[in-house]
């Protein structure tokens, strides 16, 4: 099959537009990886002075690992830095390694996906092929999610397969990985989880590793990682035209605190034109909304609205 329709910038934007579109920057990626580790260890901190606050920890950490996965995406395309290598730096050891995952594993992936987005090649087509589904079936996902069921079956069960070769979904796509780079991903994730767990046993928090990182890893960011696939690209209008075979969900304040960090909610501008720096992202919206492109694109108005249309299959 042949690869996804794309699209010429020049189509839409003036060269005077585009090039401020496309500017790397030495200091926003890096912004961006701060913040989101400063909101983990200031949600983290909360939670242990006032200890009801745990909960609220739990769903702000597990959105910003979330974050820590689109920091992953955004270094896969070579956003996060314009030198390469504090790039891959900062996407591999920084943003994969503590979530188990592996830059350099994710990357080809995920150029694929955008290479076949929403045709039969498309690694991702697994995640958004099933919908819509009923409301049952949607609400046992999410159930199966904040109970810990879907990270038992994505990250621990496999470490017990016999096979060389395993699917794995832990972040924020599916991919098929061999059991060496399973076995080395899985070593990082381990060395770098027990050098935190000590440092905080020293202090005398060692059950803050449990409640601050595993607790929301388990059980939150695989929930706001559902609601992310389910976004981008399930009942998507038509897979063969590039303004409508990826979606822009517009997030509200709330929506981008717990389900939408760093403007991933803007993943029909990502499709079209994916060497965005993904802070670009909200401008590239507003201009093509300025020329009259926003008709033409796939757009919903919030999560719950992309949710109903997600889960409307009658039981």
């Amino acid at each position: 099959m042949p690869a996804a329709a794309r699209v010429d910038p020049k189509d839409f934007f003036s060269p005077e537009e585009w090039a401020p579109l496309t500017a790397r920057s030495n200091w926003k990626g890096l912004a961006l990886v701060a913040h989101a580790w400063g909101v983990i260890l200031l949600a983290a901190a909360a939670g242990t002075l006032v200890p009801w606050l745990i909960p609220l920890s739990v769903m702000v950490i597990g959105t910003r690992q979330l974050g820590l996965a689109i920091l992953m995406h955004e270094a896969a395309h070579g956003g996060l830095h314009p030198n390469r290598r504090l790039n891959d730096f900062l996407g591999h050891w920084l943003c994969a390694v503590p979530l188990g995952a592996s830059l350099n594993t994710y990357r080809p992936y995920h150029l694929t996906h955008h290479k076949f987005a929403q045709q039969p090649e498309d690694p991702d087509l697994v995640l958004s092929a099933p919908f819509p589904v009923t409301r049952a079936s949607l609400r046992r996902k999410i159930v199966r999610d904040l109970t810990g069921q879907t990270f038992f079956r994505q990250r621990i069960a496999p470490l017990f397969a016999k096979s060389g070769a395993a699917p794995s979904e832990d972040l924020p796509e599916g991919a098929v990985i061999t059991a060496q780079t399973r076995a080395r991903t899985l070593l990082a994730f381990l060395a770098l989880n027990a050098a935190a767990i000590l440092v905080l046993s020293l202090l005398g928090l060692w059950w803050a590793w449990f409640a601050f990182w595993l607790l929301p890893l388990a059980t939150w960011f695989p929930l706001v990682t559902r609601l992310r696939n389910i976004a981008e690209h399930a009942v998507t209008p038509d897979p063969n035209d590039p303004l409508r075979h990826a979606r822009t969900t517009r997030a509200n304040w709330l929506e981008r605190a717990f389900i939408a960090p760093y403007w991933v909610n803007f993943h029909c501008e990502h499709h079209m034109f994916m060497y965005l720096p993904c802070w670009s992202l909200p401008k590239a919206h507003r201009l093509l909304g300025e020329k009259g492109v926003w008709p033409r694109m796939e757009v919903r108005e919030g999560y719950w609205e992309v949710l109903r249309a997600a889960s409307s299959m009658r039981s």
